[in-house]
C-alpha cells in the first residue's frame, strides 16, 4: 500500500469541504499515475472523493504526469468552478449564513418564513448599514420578537471567527480569521494618511496562480471562499477598527487569492458591498484585481461596476510566462487586446495596471519603453508597486531612485503614473506577503539563463 506521505507527496492534492474546491498542485515529482489507487485509511473518506474522479479524467492526469518542479504550472481553472447557490448554508445545522445572500435571496427567504419584504429590509440595514453591523439577534433594534426569534433559529450572523490583529510600525492591521473547517485567512486595513482607509480583502485560501514573487501563491489553492466569508472580513474590519483607524472608505481584492478564479461569489461580495442599503461603499472606491483571466475579466466589466486592476508585472510574454505562469494561457497581446476592446465603449472607466518591480527583472528603461508601447488605447493608471521580500524568495527589490527614472519614462510617454511602497511589511501584512506555508507548497519555475545572475545578488 502507497504511504500517506508518498501519496500526497505525487499527488499534490489540496481539498476542502464546503467548496468542493479540490486543486491538484504537482510539487516535484514526474511519475506517472495508475487510474486505480489504494489510499491508506487517513484519506479514505468523502473529502477526497472529487479527487479520485479528478484524477480519472484524462487532463488532470495528464497535467499531473507531465509536469515538474522547473516547468510550466498551468491552474486547471475549468476543473473547479467557484462555489454556486442563491442561498448560503452551512451544512451542520442547515442555518442560512445571512451574509452569504443578496438582498433578493433575503428577501425570498424573510418571505419564505411568512414575515414581510419590508422586514427584509430592516435586518439588511442592520448588518450592514448604520454603524450596526449586528453579530447576533440581540442586536437588532426595532425588529419584533416573532422576526428576531426565527432569525435565531435558522440563521447564522457571521462566517469568520476572529483569531487574531497585528499591527505594523506604519499602523497597518492584519486580521487573521478562522474559518469553520480550521483555515486561516489573512484581512489587511491600511490607514493613509490623506483620510483614506483601505481595507484589502482575500478571495480564497491560498492561490492557483504560483506567481513567483508572491508568497500566497507559494500556499498553492486549499479552497475559494464564499461570499459570505468575503463580505465579513469587510464587515468585521469596520466593526473592529473604525474607532482607531477612522471611516473606512476603500476595498480592495488583493488579499490572498485571485478573484476572477471565484468569480461567481467575488461579484455577489462586491455587490453586497456597493448596494446603497448595503455597506454602500462606492463602485470606484470597490478595485477588484487579477492575474489576467481573460474569460472572467469580460465577464467581470460586463456584470460588475466595480473598478478593475489587472497585475502586469512583465513587458514580454518571455518574462510573463516565467514569474506569472497565468501568461502561458492568456499571453499579454491577449488580455491587452480584450481590455481595449471591452473598454472601448465604457465612459471614463480606466483599468489600473499593477506593476511589482523586480531588480534585473522587469524594471530597465527598455521595459518601461516597451511598457508605455503596451498600453496605448487603453484608458488606464499604472501603478508601481515595491516587491516586498518574504521567506524563500528569489527576488530583490528595485531600489527607489531606480523607480523614479522608471516612472519617469512613463510619464514622458504619457502615462498616469503612481509609485506604492511597502505598507505593513514588518508583519507580513505588504503585498504578496499574505498566508501560511504548509507542507506542501506550489512548484518554482525555471529561472530563464539570462536572470539568474540578477537572482544570485539576492542570495
Amino acid at each position: 500500500m502507497v504511504s500517506l506521505s508518498t501519496t500526497m507527496r505525487r499527488l499534490g492534492i489540496i481539498t476542502v469541504t464546503n467548496s468542493a474546491v479540490v486543486t491538484p498542485t504537482l510539487i516535484y515529482s514526474t511519475a506517472s499515475f495508475a487510474r486505480n489507487l489504494t489510499l491508506p485509511s487517513p484519506l479514505r473518506n468523502h473529502h477526497l472523493t472529487n479527487s479520485i474522479r479528478l484524477l480519472k479524467s484524462r487532463s488532470v492526469l495528464s497535467s499531473l504526469s507531465c509536469f515538474s518542479s522547473s516547468a510550466a504550472y498551468l491552474p486547471a481553472l475549468d476543473e473547479f468552478p467557484s462555489t454556486k447557490g442563491s442561498v448560503a448554508m452551512r451544512d451542520d445545522n442547515k442555518k442560512v449564513i445571512l451574509k452569504g445572500m443578496s438582498y433578493a435571496s433575503l428577501q425570498e427567504w424573510v418571505e419564505s418564513h411568512g414575515f414581510r419584504p419590508g422586514q427584509a429590509m430592516m435586518l439588511w440595514k442592520r448588518l450592514y448599514k448604520d454603524n450596526i453591523w449586528a453579530e447576533n439577534a440581540d442586536q437588532l433594534q426595532g425588529l419584533n420578537k416573532d422576526f428576531k426569534r426565527m432569525i435565531s433559529e435558522h440563521a447564522e450572523f457571521g462566517a469568520l471567527s476572529f483569531k487574531d490583529v497585528r499591527s505594523a510600525s506604519d499602523g497597518t492591521r492584519k486580521i487573521l480569521f478562522t474559518l469553520d473547517d480550521g483555515l486561516v485567512i489573512e484581512t489587511v486595513v491600511i490607514p493613509c494618511d490623506r483620510g483614506r482607509t483601505t481595507v484589502c480583502v482575500s478571495s480564497q485560501v491560498g492561490c492557483a496562480m504560483n506567481c513567483q514573487f508572491c508568497y500566497t501563491g507559494r500556499m498553492g489553492l486549499k479552497r475559494n471562499l464564499t461570499a459570505a466569508e468575503i463580505v465579513e472580513q469587510a464587515v468585521y474590519a469596520r466593526r473592529l477598527l473604525s474607532h482607531e483607524v477612522g471611516s473606512i472608505t476603500n476595498v480592495v481584492f488583493m488579499g490572498m487569492g485571485e478573484p476572477f478564479h471565484n468569480i461567481d461569489n467575488v461579484i455577489k461580495a462586491a455587490n453586497i458591498m456597493v448596494d446603497e442599503n448595503g455597506l454602500h461603499f462606492s463602485p470606484r472606491k470597490v478595485t477588484v484585481s487579477t492575474s489576467g483571466l481573460v474569460p472572467q475579466l469580460k465577464r467581470f466589466l460586463r456584470e460588475c461596476n466595480c473598478a478593475l486592476a489587472v497585475s502586469l508585472n512583465a513587458t514580454t510574454d518571455e518574462v510573463r510566462n516565467w514569474i506569472m505562469p497565468i501568461n502561458r494561457k492568456y499571453k499579454l497581446s491577449l488580455l491587452l487586446e480584450t481590455l481595449r476592446e471591452e473598454l472601448s465603449s465604457r465612459h471614463k472607466y480606466k483599468v489600473l495596471f499593477e506593476y511589482v518591480m523586480l531588480a534585473g527583472v522587469n524594471d530597465s528603461m527598455e521595459d518601461a519603453r516597451r511598457l508605455v508601447e503596451l498600453v496605448q488605447g487603453i484608458p488606464c493608471k499604472i501603478n508601481l508597486i515595491q516587491f516586498n521580500p518574504h521567506s524563500g524568495s528569489q527576488f530583490i527589490q528595485t531600489d527607489e531612485d531606480k523607480m523614479i527614472k522608471f516612472r519617469n519614462v512613463l510619464a514622458e510617454g504619457g502615462c498616469t503614473v503612481l509609485m506604492r511602497f511597502s505598507r505593513g511589511n514588518d508583519q507580513m501584512a505588504a503585498c504578496g506577503q499574505l498566508g501560511m506555508l504548509g507542507a506542501i507548497q506550489a512548484p518554482v519555475m525555471r529561472v530563464p539563463e539570462q536572470f539568474r545572475t540578477a537572482l544570485k545578488a539576492s542570495v
